[in-house]
């Protein structure tokens, strides 16, 4: 079993009158099966609405499933028991850094998670080191977090993730309110930790360009699973992708309609380099 496994995992938000009374039940989760294997970079797609970051919740125990079950390592993430072990072992960081940020110092707002839970002191800090500098935040350890630009903050707002240790982290759209500069910063960050530190990602986006670098992709629409493999599998279905409602990436979408104009491209093309290597020969003839 990998560091996450659902089985069967259905999920209904109900929406209750001021007398407590069921008003509306909405499956948000319809049957999902899944398993994540340690150290791999995963990017869940989907568009609003799709259930991506209601299954996200999930995996740090933040909504407990309706039916069906979810591990985090061996735990159960409806035993009681275990939730806070659960929140441990898959931290989670949100779309919006200043809703997770809390601390007036860079340093302090890193410590705080490791104090919460019991960290010596004195390995507080080391951790406060470590994670800053695995996030490339030393030199910002004593400014004011609200000194700093959006993809600043989502760093921050990673290292206090990183300074409690977890195996997995989970990113909800992170980088959502940000520019695309911010955005190529945090995505960067991230996979230097995922290759560097082999922390488990989960990547819930809905930008196609972000999920190039992925191990492996998931496309969700109406709450289940319709689509997983790796990025040249998944973006080779341009057809199907927007089907549910998705692009591709722009150099991805090029090249499909230069193949559909006849030029003969292979599948799946992620990148401009990848692009140019194919086209040069063929406009050299």
């Amino acid at each position: 079993m990998g560091i996450v496994k659902a089985a069967r995992l259905v999920y209904e938000y109900v929406r209750r009158d001021e007398e407590e009374n069921i008003e509306e039940v909405k499956r948000a989760i319809k049957g999902v099966d899944l398993d994540i294997r340690k150290g791999d970079f995963v990017a869940v797609l989907g568009h609003n609405g799709s259930g991506k970051s209601t299954l996200a919740k999930h995996v740090n125990g933040l909504l407990l499933p309706t039916e069906g079950t979810i591990w985090v390592g061996d735990m159960d993430t409806k035993d009681e028991r275990h939730i806070w072990d659960v929140r441990k072992m898959a931290g989670m960081v949100f779309q919006n850094p200043d809703n997770q940020i809390i601390g007036n110092v860079v340093e302090e707002d890193v410590g705080f998670g490791p104090e919460n839970i019991g960290v010596p002191t004195e390995d507080i800090w080391k951790r406060v080191d470590e994670s800053l500098k695995a996030v490339g935040m030393t030199a910002y350890r004593l400014q004011s977090p609200n000194k700093l630009s959006g993809g600043q903050k989502q760093r921050v707002a990673i290292a206090g993730v990183m300074a409690m240790k977890p195996q997995c982290i989970i990113l909800d759209e992170p980088t959502a309110m940000l520019d695309p500069n911010g955005r190529k910063e945090v995505i960067r960050t991230v996979r230097e930790l995922n290759r560097a530190e082999g922390i488990t990602v989960l990547l819930i986006t809905h930008y196609m360009e972000e999920a190039v670098d992925a191990d492996r992709i998931i496309v969700m629409d109406d709450g289940r699973i319709v689509m997983d493999g790796k990025p040249r599998e998944i973006f080779s279905q341009v057809q199907e992708l927007k089907s549910h409602g998705l692009d591709v990436p722009q150099v991805t979408e090029l090249a499909w309609e230069l193949k559909a104009a006849g030029m003969p491209l292979t599948d799946g093309i992620l990148s401009r380099e990848e692009l140019l290597s194919q086209l040069l020969p063929i406009l050299g003839k």
